[in-house]
């Protein structure tokens, strides 16, 4: 989840005077960002992610109602509040915009004492809506994200790599003979080993969009966004050094006297022939071919189009 100071309010209306007044009324206590027609919002809205939107419903290019509806039918915008703003006092328009997912509406000429009232609700809200599901997004042992999180991660950077054109890149990660350790040395010592890996694999993951997360049981996965194949092989690698170097007893390792990781890695530049599902996959198969190559190794490939 972001962390900012203050909440950003996108304001879109083509009039410059209702811009004005909105923009100069919510500076004080938000950050403000102005659209004058809805492609612009959608923009907007899918590379900065504003806690709120405040839509006009007559704009020039796209009316509200379907600047609305493509946001609320992207996956990557769909959870930001929308109030509407307009001149068409009526209730088929208020409950048209309801039913379409708008939060809140009110009509102009708008009153700013109501605006800041309506917009702090929402933006409240929105706050420990994210709040809500960054807990439910992270993993009860660890602390680290946890599946859910990681499928949300990898659609998000599939469809920002697709647009881009760049690589995307996964490291499945499979902590060695576990069960054994488990077993020999019991479920608590067990649960503190999983803790040290992901954190250890956490501390790792420095660059900004990269995400580490545990994927169940003794295994982890990694997401590595516009990166190289042999980029990303060489960072796994140092995931792998990095998790010998904790040097955690396990006496009935076979392929060393601590603990160790396995690592699959694959990566793929996102095309109409090709899905995400596709690299997990892969990487799922490079953890096996790993495994059968001896443990505590890496093995790469790359997905071709």
């Amino acid at each position: 989840m972001r962390k900012k100071t203050q909440a950003t309010i996108l304001v879109v209306d083509d009039d410059p005077i209702n811009v004005q007044m909105l923009a100069e009324g919510l500076r004080h206590q938000y950050q403000v960002i102005v659209a004058n027609c809805g492609k612009k919002a959608l923009e907007i809205c899918l590379n900065q992610s504003p806690d709120l939107v405040l839509l006009d419903i007559n704009l020039p290019d796209m009316n509200g109602y379907q600047v609305c509806k493509a946001l609320k039918n992207n996956a990557l915008t769909k959870q930001i509040p929308i109030i509407f703003i307009t001149g068409h006092d009526s209730e088929e328009s208020e409950l048209k915009g309801l039913e379409m997912g708008a939060a809140d509406y009110f009509s102009k000429p708008f009153k700013m004492p109501l605006v800041m009232a309506r917009v702090a609700i929402q933006v409240d809200l929105k706050r420990k809506t994210d709040l809500l599901e960054s807990l439910v997004d992270i993993d009860g042992l660890t602390g680290i994200p946890n599946r859910r999180r990681f499928d949300h991660n990898l659609d998000e950077e599939w469809r920002r790599a697709a647009r881009r054109k760049t690589n995307l890149s996964l490291c499945f990660i499979d902590v060695d003979y576990f069960k054994p350790f488990n077993d020999h040395y019991g479920h608590a010592a067990g649960d503190d080993c999983l803790k040290r890996v992901a954190h250890e694999l956490d501390k790792n993951v420095k660059r900004a969009g990269d995400s580490v997360a545990r994927y169940g049981g003794e295994e982890f996965i990694v997401l590595l966004p516009a990166i190289s194949p042999l980029e990303a092989k060489i960072f796994a690698e140092s995931l792998r050094v990095s998790v010998q170097n904790l040097a955690i007893k396990h006496e009935h390792s076979k392929c060393a006297k601590s603990v160790t990781i396995s690592i699959g890695v694959a990566t793929s530049q996102p095309s109409k022939t090709q899905s995400k599902g596709d690299l997990v996959r892969v990487a799922d198969e490079q953890v096996y071919i790993a495994k059968s190559l001896g443990r505590n190794c890496v093995t790469a490939t790359e997905l071709k189009a």
